[in-house]
Order: structure tokens, then sequence, then C-alpha cells
């Protein structure tokens, strides 16, 4: 049986052919960890846990990366009510989201990387987007340009 995925670009479902023969890697949105996950941030982690675990069954090498977003208005929000640091409520939720996953039989995924590690590559994309014209700036904040 051919493994078919639909394709949101073409609007079709279409055989699943990875970019490199027997690897697959697999890019999920992580928790935004300013509070402990929900049942519907589960449901997404269980969703991808189960596709993983399917295409490691077919024979594939996976690398499974998920990312852990430790900055965003709402851990602000969270670090300016709590007054911890951004750092100890990131360490703090995302140890809590590790704790979660594990004893819902979702296994890590291999990489976890964190944004603020990566503010800088960050940066760069976003000013990469406005050059280009698929994303604009007003009053300081960056929106994609969705028709393109």
């Amino acid at each position: 049986m051919t493994l078919k995925v639909f394709n949101t670009l073409t609007k079709r479902k279409e055989k699943f052919v990875p970019l490199e023969k027997g690897r697959v890697r697999m890019y999920v949105c992580g928790p935004t960890v300013y509070d402990n996950i929900h049942i519907g941030n589960a449901r997404s982690f269980v969703a991808f846990d189960v596709i993983r675990r399917y295409l490691e069954y077919k024979g594939y090498d996976v690398t499974y990366v998920s990312n852990i977003t430790d900055v965003d208005d709402r851990t602000i929000g969270r670090m300016k009510k709590t007054k911890i640091s951004i750092q100890e409520l990131g360490e703090k939720y995302s140890d809590a989201y590790f704790e979660d996953i594990a004893k819902l039989g979702i296994r890590k995924p291999d990489i976890s990387p964190r944004a603020t590690q990566h503010m800088s590559e960050i940066i760069s994309l976003i000013q990469t987007l406005v050059e280009k014209g698929y994303a604009y700036v007003v009053d300081g904040d960056v929106y994609y340009d969705v028709s393109k």
C-alpha cells in the first residue's frame, strides 16, 4: 500500500516521496511554554507521534524536530505577571511539557530547538521575508502577506 498525503499547495492527495530515499525529516510546531499543555496541544503531539512511528515502522530513518517557543507575547506577559525570568519560565514549562508527553506515551523529539537560542536566525529570516515582500511591518510588528 502506498502512503498518500494531502498536499495543501496542490489541494490533492499525492504519493509520499521523501526528499532523500529512506530518510524522513519531520518538523512539527511544539509548545509555547508559558503554561502547562492542554488536551488540544496533546492531540497534535499524539497525532505526529503516530505519524513518526508509522514512518519508522515502514522502514524510514526519521529525524523528528519539534521546537520550543520560549519567547512570544504570552511568555512575556506571564513573565511580567509571575516576576520570574523568561529563562526560568521556559525551563519550568518545558520540563512540564516533557513530563506530560512521557505520561501520554509520546516519544521525545530527536531535537527540540528553543526560539531564544536562535534569535539571530529568526531575525535574519524575518528581514529576508520583509525584503522580498512576503511580510511587512506595521508599528514595529511583522505581518505576513498571505496573498503571496
